[in-house]
């Protein structure tokens, strides 16, 4: 039975239990997608704290927990840290956040030049004729090959991380690795250093664990030194969590000097450096000037470093490199091993293959290409503030005073754009500036990017006439 009675309690949806089965947070998303799809609950609506739901209901809040992940994970809601849970903007026209209707441009999801696919077939057929490919069906090398950690540490050398192979180990994408990384190397009740604004995976999967992630200020160079300093001085910070190349979702590539002031206090309070460095081919391949180091350079016993290959290479063969010093190789191995997050051996193979015989560099110089005229269109649009030559994947752009998050969102959606927010990524609910992330690399064609950038770019103007009307 409840805990309290909830006749007379307002909430802002209530499921009728008569219609719930089991599993029941299937069936709870089921519901609660239905109302949102159908109006019934329009954006922006707050819903009940999972607590209360699963007291409501009489289930247990993992539960509920779950229904909410699935529909967030679908698009249709977005969570604020210390304000709760929201249906997301634009939902109940009929389209969820991985199947949209014809003619929406997708500028949300950053997808990496699909182009280079055909090539990747291509290799795959390679490495499937061979006769050995009937072992990458079976049940063994399950942390990788010593051919495909011998690829790993080439492509790892090529992006300035360099280690001995017994100090690399194969994940099934960043995702996992980082997954690996917090439940191997941190407990619960741990703090986190990040960014104010933060890749919303890597929060979600902290807020699983119980790991608590402290936001510290940044200004166009990335993280601020002092606020660092701060952070480890008041708060015991364990951990820093950085994106120095190309960070999601503020695209700011971290110069060198700025990364040397970090590594001194990361070295003073000594904290565990995760450097999830998936843009670093950028910067490696598209001669970027000035160069820097990545931490797991500077900073060697001190770093784990995640290096995906899912946006340089290809999406779907969840691939990444994990490098770290040699007091972490047993705890990483326990863990990856003991929840089951190795990867695949047929794609860890193709991604070798790759590496191995020149088409992986030809597959990122064309997406290096493709970018730097998807970013020359965007710089015809909108003015840009980076003085680095990176051929971003996406843009961070700022919003008027008067225009949230949230609302550009749904007006965007309605001119047929999808695009991702701040409020998305945003690690406190104060009052602040609110941004909008936008992938060039995602629309189809560059003309329908370009449809898409002036048809936010009207959104922006038409906002600003309308509040000095």
């Amino acid at each position: 039975m409840p805990v309290n009675s909830f006749e007379d309690y307002p909430m802002s949806w209530r499921p009728q239990k008569s219609r719930l089965e089991k599993p029941y947070y299937i069936s709870i998303a089921a519901s609660l997608e239905a109302d949102i799809l159908s109006g019934k609950l329009p954006a922006d609506t707050k819903l009940p704290p999972q607590r209360e739901l699963a007291d409501f209901l009489d289930l247990n809040l993992s539960t509920v927990t779950r229904a909410y992940k699935l529909c967030e994970l679908k698009g249709l809601l977005y969570a604020v840290t210390g304000r709760g849970t929201f249906v997301s903007p634009g939902t109940s026209a009929k389209n969820t956040f991985m199947e949209k209707e014809g003619g929406i441009i997708e500028m949300g999801m950053i997808k990496p030049f699909y182009e280079s696919n055909r090539a990747i077939q291509s290799t795959a057929r390679l490495v499937l004729e061979r006769d050995e490919s009937i072992r990458l069906f079976e049940y063994s090398n399950p942390l990788g090959t010593k051919r495909q950690i011998s690829a790993a540490r080439k492509w790892l050398l090529r992006i300035g991380v360099n280690t001995g192979e017994e100090n690399i180990l194969l994940s099934a994408g960043a995702q996992n690795a980082l997954s690996v990384i917090l439940i191997s190397l941190f407990k619960a009740g741990d703090k986190i250093a990040v960014d104010t604004f933060t890749y919303t995976n890597f929060k979600e999967l902290a807020n699983f664990l119980h790991i608590q992630l402290i936001a510290v200020p940044a200004d166009g160079n990335g993280m601020s030194p002092d606020g660092l300093m701060a952070a480890c001085r008041n708060t015991g910070i364990n951990g820093i969590y950085l994106m120095p190349t190309c960070s999601n979702p503020t695209s700011i590539f971290m110069p060198q000097p700025r990364r040397m002031e970090l590594a001194e206090i990361i070295r003073q309070f000594h904290l565990l450096v995760i450097e999830d460095d998936i843009y670093s081919f950028l910067s490696a391949y598209g001669h970027t000037s000035p160069a820097a180091e990545p931490f797991f350079s500077l900073l060697p016993e001190q770093t784990v470093h995640i290096c995906s290959i899912s946006k340089s290479l290809c999406a779907g063969l969840r691939v990444a490199f994990l490098a770290f010093p040699d007091r972490y190789r047993e705890l990483l191995v326990s863990g990856m091993l003991g929840i089951n997050l190795k990867t695949v051996s047929l794609n860890s193979e193709i991604i070798a293959e790759l590496i191995e015989n020149g088409e992986a560099e030809n597959i990122v110089r064309q997406k290096i290409l493709s970018a730097r005229k998807r970013n020359q269109i965007f710089k015809t649009i909108f003015s840009s503030s980076e003085t680095d030559n990176i051929e971003r994947f996406f843009h961070w752009l700022p919003l008027p005073a008067h225009l949230s998050s949230e609302e550009l969102e749904l007006l965007a959606l309605q001119k047929g754009i999808h695009v991702l927010g701040s409020h998305r990524f945003a690690m406190q609910n104060e009052n602040r500036s609110s941004y909008v992330r936008v992938s060039v690399a995602s629309p189809d064609t560059e003309d329908d990017l370009r449809k898409g950038l002036l048809l936010l770019k009207n959104i922006f103007e038409e906002k600003q006439m309308n509040f000095f009307v």
